[in-house]
């Protein structure tokens, strides 16, 4: 190989590392291990949630915020797994009740979601900016973080990934 195509893998290597490390970066600081509590009352209902519920399959948490513009690049993706998968949302200093069931009746949303007015639930999962999602496998660990958007079909592939190998055995036969 010539001088220039080892330059540009070069360069093209490097770029990879940078963000690698910009990725770890703002990741690091989010849950991993056992989910950390997650409880309160839904939006727009009576019914109490406890993050305990969901155990027993993969599962989706997804923290968001009404003023976001790439919350709402995620929102339909959101929604779309939320009718395949147990998901529960966080609004992130988004208001109380009524200003998050504006949002989600002016969006056509309809997932789950738990208000958190003052950042509290997200500081507590080590949430410092939204979006941020985690996938939790069936007993409860976070197998997967992330921070930023994140496509429907990379999301659908790490609920998979997080789906016991027995299950998908099952629904294989």
């Amino acid at each position: 190989p010539s001088r220039r195509s080892w330059l540009s893998l070069t360069n093209l290597l490097l770029i990879l590392a940078a963000f690698a490390v910009f990725y770890w970066w703002r990741t690091e600081p989010l849950a991993s291990g056992d989910a950390p509590a997650l409880e309160g009352r839904l939006v727009g209902s009576d019914e109490l949630f406890d993050l305990a519920q969901l155990r027993g399959r993969p599962a989706l948490v997804h923290f968001w915020a009404s003023w976001c513009p790439v919350c709402k690049l995620g929102d339909d993706a959101i929604e779309s797994i939320a009718r395949d998968f147990p998901v529960i949302t966080v609004a992130m200093q988004s208001g109380g009740s009524s200003e998050i069931l504006d949002h989600l009746r002016k969006e056509g949303l309809s997932f789950p979601v738990l208000a958190d007015p003052y950042g509290e639930l997200a500081g507590t999962w080590g949430v410092h900016g939204v979006p941020a999602t985690f996938v939790l496998d069936s007993g409860g660990k976070i197998r997967f973080a992330t921070m930023g958007y994140t496509t429907e079909i990379g999301l659908r592939g790490r609920l998979w990934a997080a789906t016991p190998s027995s299950t998908l055995t099952a629904v294989s036969d």
